[in-house]
């Protein structure tokens, strides 16, 4: 087995990485890494449903959407993210539990009474400190996993803090458990580094073949590629989430201002702006500006502007319609 130390903390490199290795890389591999602050949403999930889209775009968080299914999970370098990916048997290549038992055997010789429940998740005393993935790719299989170790989870929790019932869609929906840092339950004092290096140790000396691996050129090279055809675009990060409909409201100069849309392959196909005192005339010529453009916000704003202007005695200002349709 490969074990693989990554100093990259880019979301996207780190998220790309994890595909080139599955596909590319024909050895078991094991791996520690961690993201600068980030949000990654799952393979099958609606992401402007799974995330608080205004404090993500204040903060400039990127949103890097994953391969492996299950719910969104906060990155930041208080987080530690391992991966195994290994061969096997079709049909017995999916095992939680078993990816899971080393990270569970560390935490025990650390004093932390960590256990698997559920269908995925690491908890302390009921607490939960870890979610868990996996992909599927022919005979190979990608499980990885986070330790919270001192994340900001105030930070965390706004991140994404989602309004309840903005959406409709068939998405796989995140599990919103309440989750604790693993710094909390030691009783003596460790280093996130510390952590790490407990870690590596011990999944080095279950498997004494195992060799330490560092990314080539070319791996390098194929990783940035991915990076730019895939996981830094819009159209996978957005676009690929299921077909949806969003309905909101935004208070106006002119009162309360109602949007309901709905979206497939990233696309509008449907807009209807209502409100008591709004000129309905112009609310349907807004409306047809819009189908058929990207349900992206610089298309949205760069679609009104050619077409429309920057405001109107209506209230509809450029700000407003923004604010409802995300």
């Amino acid at each position: 087995m490969l074990i693989i130390r990554r100093p990259h903390t880019n979301p996207f490199f780190n998220i790309a990485a994890e595909e080139y290795i599955l596909k590319a890389i024909a050895d078991d591999v094991f791996m520690l890494w961690q993201n600068e602050t980030s949000i990654i949403v799952g393979k099958h999930q609606n992401t402007l449903a799974e995330i608080n889209y205004q404090f993500v775009k204040e903060n400039k968080i990127p949103v890097v959407r994953r391969i492996s299914g299950g719910g969104a999970v906060f990155h930041d370098l208080g987080n530690l993210n391992f991966s195994f990916i290994k061969n096997g048997e079709k049909g017995k290549l999916v095992d939680f539990k078993k990816f899971t038992d080393p990270i569970v055997e560390v935490l025990n010789e650390m004093g932390v009474p960590a256990k698997f429940e559920g269908k995925n998740d690491l908890r302390v005393n009921g607490l939960k400190i870890s979610g868990n993935a996996e992909h599927v790719f022919k005979n190979r299989v990608l499980h990885h996993g986070t330790l919270l170790f001192s994340s900001d989870l105030s930070y965390l929790n706004r991140a994404i803090n989602i309004k309840e019932g903005k959406f409709e869609d068939r998405a796989v929906k995140s599990n919103r458990s309440k989750v604790f840092n693993i710094s909390d339950f030691l009783k003596t004092e460790v280093s996130l580094q510390g952590f790490k290096e407990q870690i590596i140790d011990f999944i080095f000396k279950k498997d004494r073949t195992s060799a330490f691996y560092s990314f080539t050129e070319k791996d390098i090279l194929e990783i940035g590629k991915l990076v730019t055809e895939k996981y830094s675009t819009w159209n996978w990060n957005y676009s690929y989430s299921p077909k949806y409909s969003l309905q909101n409201s935004v208070n106006t100069k002119k009162g309360l201002v109602h949007f309901k849309l709905e979206v497939k392959n990233g696309i509008i196909g449907y807009l209807k702006i209502t409100g008591e005192r709004i000129n309905v005339k112009l609310a349907a010529k807004i409306e047809n500006f819009l189908k058929g453009v990207p349900h992206n916000e610089t298309a949205v704003k760069n679609t009104l502007q050619n077409e429309w202007g920057k405001t109107n005695e209506d209230g509809l200002t450029i700000p407003a319609i923004l604010e409802g349709l995300f």
